[in-house]
């Protein structure tokens, strides 16, 4: 978020931890997500509806897709991005598919 032309805060520590992750050669990719887009659920007969998943009321900010060597390297760069960001981290693991 910028402000009257300068970075807030919190941008500035989110973007620091991200460099961070960028120079240990872990960072894949990741992005902020456009609040003036409403979502959409796109059911599987294609029902489309203006509203998030059931069970959430709102999905703010980004998210982050690392590379890592375990879960507990991931637990650590999930903190590192909850105290720059200032709210807990939602923690997945991709699965592997051969195929991809």
């Amino acid at each position: 978020m910028v402000l009257f032309g300068r970075p807030s805060v919190l941008w500035v520590a989110a973007h620091e931890v991200i460099r961070e992750a960028k120079a240990a050669g872990v960072y894949v990719f990741g992005g902020g997500i456009n609040e003036d887009v409403a979502p959409l659920m796109v059911a599987s007969d294609g029902t489309v509806t203006n509203e998030t998943y059931p069970q959430t009321k709102e999905f703010d900010g980004g998210f982050c897709v690392l590379q890592l060597p375990s879960r507990e390297a991931a637990i650590l760069w999930a903190a590192k991005i909850a105290k720059a960001c200032r709210c807990s981290q939602e923690l997945r693991e991709f699965g592997y598919d051969p195929e991809s």
